[in-house]
């Protein structure tokens, strides 16, 4: 990935793998969604509160390439492809040491507020995210 916005290294979980030994295909999107909060959390946005909303996926896609093992160190890398009226578009890869592409995709996810309603991005919001 060219320039990606965000960078976040972990580990590989042992209970994130299944019976082959690899972690298992949905886990992908537990790593992403870490470093989709660290990220936000680095720049002062909500991640969620029941107060005031957050910022559930409405699309989700992946491509896998390689498998990840328990021990595997990863690196996340995010970047913000689109920013709409109240959604936000994610690619993101997940590399391995090696700086193999193991999966790479993309996420869309939309700012509600308490009630679960779409809420436009504030001008603060967009200006943070750099869209």
């Amino acid at each position: 990935m060219d320039a990606p916005l965000h960078r976040h290294s972990c580990e590989v979980a042992f209970g994130d793998t299944d019976a082959s030994g690899w972690m298992h295909f949905p886990n992908v999107f537990r790593y992403v969604e870490e470093a989709e909060h660290a990220f936000l959390k680095s720049r002062g946005l909500l991640v969620f509160d029941r107060a005031e909303g957050g910022w559930p996926r409405v699309h989700v896609s992946c491509d896998y390439k390689r498998p990840l093992v328990t021990g595997d160190c990863i690196e996340v890398l995010l970047q913000i492809t689109r920013t709409g009226t109240s959604s936000v578009t994610w690619n993101f890869e997940i590399v391995n040491a090696g700086g193999e592409t193991a999966a790479s995709g993309s996420m869309t996810t939309v700012r509600v507020n308490h009630e679960g309603k779409p809420q436009p991005l504030s001008e603060n919001e967009r200006g943070t995210l750099g869209g």
